[in-house]
Order: C-alpha cells, then structure tokens, then sequence
C-alpha cells in the first residue's frame, strides 16, 4: 500500500488501540423478555436451522450490541465493545449510530424487542443529534463520548462516517409514521452544507479539523463514496451539482477473468456500505451497474483467498475473507486482490456478512461454517471481529460498524427491507434520477 493510499485509510477509521479488557460491566438495560439472550461461545455446535432462521440468529444477536452498548440517552452507540457483552469503554462513533438507528428499525420490525422501547430510542437519538449533538455546518465528528457527545481526541469532522448516519436518520424516518422522528430526521439531513465539504473542489474533502482545516484528501476514487454524492445531489436545500458525480474516478481490475470497478488498494468493504442502504440492484449508469460490480468484487476475493492456501492452509472454500479489521497485531487494513496488508491467516466475518447479497450461498457457507466449527468466535453480540484458525487468536471485541454492516446485508438477503425503506425516501429516488442510474 503506498503512503498516500494508506493515509486515506488511516484518515477514514484511525487505528484506536482499545484494552481488551473492560474493569467494570456494562449494567445491562431494562428490556423486555422478548431480547434474545447469545450467551458466550458455547463449546457445543448450534443445532441445525434453514437459511433463514441463521439469519434471523445473526440479526439478533446483532440487535442487542446496538440496543445494549448505546447510550440510553443519547443513543449513540460504541464504536466498538466486548464481544461477550460486559464493556465499560465509552467511546462512540458517528457511523456506528447509523447503523445502530437502522438496526432498531430492523429490530422494530422483526419484534426483537419492545416496540415502544425501541420507538422512544430512535426519538431521543435523533433529538439528541438534532439539538445538543456538536456540527459543524451539519457534519459530525467521527468519534464522540457516547454519554455526552463530546469529540473524542483529534478525531475529525467525517464526510464519510456523516454520510453513514444520515442513511441511518433517514431509514428512520421512513420507517417510522411518527411526526416528530419524521421532523428530527428531516431537519439533520436538511441542515448539511454539502458544498461546504467540497472545499472548493469536485470531489469531497475527507473531512475538516478545527486545528488544520480540511482534510487534503479526497474522495476522488470509485470506494464507499456514493452514498456521500447521492446524499449531497439528493438535497433539496444544499445540494451540489450533479456534475459530482462525474468527479471521482473508476479505475478497474482483472483478476482471474473478473473485471470490475474497485480502488485498486482498498479492503472488500468499500463494495459493501453505500449498497447496504442504496438499492442498486438491476439499475444502471453509464459507468457500471454497481450490484453486479459488487457481486464481481466479492466473487474476486474470494478467488483471491483460496489462492492463498499454500501459505495459509484455513483458506477453504467455506472458509475465506479479509477487510479492514481487529487482528492479533491491532487494526488493520488488508485485503485484495491485490494482496494488502500484513495478511496471516486471519478470517473476518463482516467480509463474507457484508457480501450476502452479493454472493448469498458462498458467504452463507462461511458464516455457517465459523458459527458451526469455530464455537469461540461466536459470542453475545454475534461473531466477534475476527480471529485466527491458524494461530488460536479470538478478537475480544465486536466493531459497531462490520457487525452493522452484516446485520443490514442479511435483512436485505431475507427481505430487501432496508433497501425498500430507505429507496422511499424521494431525496435518494431524485438522486438516483439525476446521475442516470435507471
């Protein structure tokens, strides 16, 4: 990975170095009998259930980190906390909240907890982001004390991780007919200056600190960006034009007869997140349909995995995948191909979660099997980061937004809920009229 694109990705999640031990438990919430309890890694195999069901064990489990390891006043939700459930950390980040706001919707309608609870949640969230939450020109720090909102270290003012929210905000106030979640909503996402965050230029600045200004890189690559763009096109009060759409580039990459559009250094989840609320299955620029580059991307690394047997012998079939992720070193970005990063062997769950609907029988394999054979990697919160077949190494941690991530993908996989909810909102049907995505 060269310097340049390695600051990129330093830029977008900075490699937070967390105990990974927690001194005190984190007191559990009042909720209804209806919350499912995972436990922690049982030694014995889960018994067998179809498709469905497994998902419906993943999106469970994945309920509770969001519902459990947030605020219960603010509803910010942790970056990331212990995978068995007891963590006593408070830091929380922007991007994870949007996830966790789309989780309680999934929630809400799969009847994983208390539907008033759950309402109330969403509402306080989204006054608390509305009224007390720190913004500059509508964006937010990536990282914020999860109790009082409070930007955490140097950490910026994220483009990206913004974006992550606001498709969060706005699964909200789709779902649901409440008139003061619907107000909330609409006033966070109106509020956003998007041409601000242009700086001046085409693309997107990464995002602004009060110490040095705007970050000088950009979002000028095919990546997770699109999310950013059709936000900020689908804007009826600070829209940019949608020439944006134009400003970064699509480089692509054969491997093994696979050709697609990808940033020729970046992890697999850079095919995963704007797709996980933006529909765009059987639609069409004149660039890519960017579903089928996704299920190319995923298909391709895969491909990649398995060529990697001979030094890393876990590599199977059902078992394969690496994005940015925990690891027995710290965090890192890696991934391919092209190979990138220090890979060892390490297997994270979210690359192949993420991908589920992409590549659904391939990525339900893995998950199955590591939920099957791997009973250590499986805890209160769902699959835990990542782990090591080869070494023995087990993450103690789940992130907030690769279990966000899998969670979306496998209600999309069973039902397109999230793409159909989101889809209704007229900003992101504008948007996608505008770039000529039909």
């Amino acid at each position: 990975m060269t310097p340049q694109r390695l600051a990129h990705w330093l830029t977008r999640r900075e490699l937070l170095q967390y105990s990974a031990k927690a001194a005190l438990a984190y007191p559990a919430l009042n909720f209804a009998t209806a919350m499912v309890s995972c436990g922690g890694g049982s030694s014995s195999p889960p018994p067998p259930v179809s498709d469905d069901q497994f998902l419906d064990q993943i999106e469970r489990a994945t309920f509770q980190f969001f519902w459990e390891q947030a605020s219960a006043t603010t509803g910010l939700v942790k970056d990331r906390a212990l995978a068995a459930g007891t963590d006593s950390r408070t830091d929380a980040s922007i991007a994870s909240t949007g996830f966790g706001l789309t989780a309680l919707c999934i929630g809400h309608k799969r009847g994983y907890g208390d539907p008033a609870q759950i309402q109330s949640r969403v509402a306080a969230t989204l006054d608390f982001l509305a009224n007390q939450q720190t913004n500059v020109n509508g964006f937010f720090y990536h990282f914020i004390d999860m109790n009082t909102g409070a930007r955490v270290r140097s950490s910026e003012v994220s483009s990206i991780d913004t974006s992550l929210l606001l498709c969060g905000v706005l699964a909200c106030r789709q779902y649901f007919q409440d008139a003061q979640i619907q107000s909330l909503a609409t006033q966070i996402y109106n509020r956003v200056n998007w041409p601000w965050m242009l700086n001046g230029g085409a693309a997107f600045s990464m995002g602004w600190t009060p110490e040095n200004g705007f970050i000088t890189s950009r979002w000028d690559t095919y990546s997770e960006l699109m999310m950013i763009y059709l936000l900020a096109i689908g804007s009826t009060t600070n829209p940019v034009p949608v020439s944006s759409w134009d400003a970064f580039t699509r480089p692509t990459l054969t491997y093994q007869g696979l050709t697609y559009i990808t940033n020729l250094e970046a992890p697999l989840f850079i095919h995963q997140y704007s797709h996980a609320w933006f529909d765009f299955r059987n639609k069409s620029d004149k660039y890519a349909n960017y579903f089928n580059n996704s299920v190319s991307a995923t298909n391709a690394h895969k491909l990649f995995c398995l060529s990697l047997q001979s030094q890393f012998s876990d590599y199977q079939s059902n078992l394969w995948g690496i994005t940015a992720s925990d690891s027995a070193s710290g965090y890192v970005v890696w991934g391919g191909p092209p190979a990138m990063g220090p890979i060892d062997g390490s297997v994270v769950s979210c690359a192949a979660g993420g991908s589920l609907a992409f590549a659904s029988s391939d990525c339900l394999a893995v998950l199955r099997n590591i939920r099957s054979q791997y009973p250590l990697a499986w805890q209160r919160y769902g699959f835990v980061d990542a782990f090591n077949p080869l070494s023995g190494w087990y993450d103690p941690d789940v992130i907030g937004i690769d279990a966000g991530i899998t969670m979306l993908m496998a209600e999309n996989q069973r039902s397109s809920f999230v793409w159909n909810t989101f889809m209704s909102n007229p900003e992101a049907q504008n948007a996608f009229a505008a770039v000529g995505l039909k």
